[in-house]
């Protein structure tokens, strides 16, 4: 079965139908964009790594029990159920507000732009990440939620409003109040991200 040929709703349907090899491309296809927003979220990576299995666990329970309503958004809904785990974990070690901080993490960055560049080139992107990544734990979790849909899952606001069950003009001044005080950060910390 060639992957690319198909939609996700095609092998949503095939799943269904007893397809299993169908599922595994849709992991495939999807599993660096879900991943990459738990680790941002939680910044563990053996936590990261239970609840992306959970995730997809529940992904396929609610598959075989028909409650996924196909509206072409199915890395959205995967995202969402990946969202509600993380929040029921920090609920249940009742920690919503305490983080840790791992200074190795790595973000997935699939840009062709930093496809053959330089071992400099490469460390000095790797440093503007890490300050970013950095400068994004400073803000308060709704903004950190919104700027982490929108630049590391690449989700419309449309999309980040439907995730966070607020209207699009809330994500939309979450968003600006983000940008707005990323830059206060970087002006208090005298942080340059500059690269080239």
């Amino acid at each position: 079965m060639e992957a690319s040929k198909y939609s996700d709703h095609e092998l949503v349907t095939q799943f269904i139908d007893g397809e299993q090899s169908s599922f595994e491309i849709l992991i495939k296809r999807h599993k660096d964009k879900v991943y990459t927003y738990i680790y941002l979220m939680v910044k563990n990576s053996q936590l990261a790594e239970d609840i992306f299995q959970e995730t997809f666990i529940k992904v396929i329970k609610s598959l075989h029990e028909g409650r996924y309503q196909d509206n072409g958004k199915f890395i959205s809904w995967v995202v969402r159920i990946a969202h509600n785990l993380i929040i029921d974990y920090f609920r249940k070690e009742k920690q919503m507000k305490t983080f840790s901080c791992d200074e190795h993490e790595k973000l997935l960055n699939n840009s062709t732009r930093f496809s053959d560049i330089t071992i400099e080139d490469s460390l000095i992107q790797d440093q503007i990440t890490s300050d970013v990544r950095k400068m994004i734990d400073y803000l308060p979790e709704e903004q950190k939620e919104v700027i982490i849909m929108r630049h590391y899952l690449d989700l419309s606001f449309k999309e980040i409003a439907e995730q966070t069950n607020v209207s699009i003009n809330t994500s939309l001044g979450r968003m600006r109040y983000a940008l707005i005080n990323l830059r206060k950060i970087m002006e208090e910390k005298n942080i340059s991200l500059t690269y080239k």
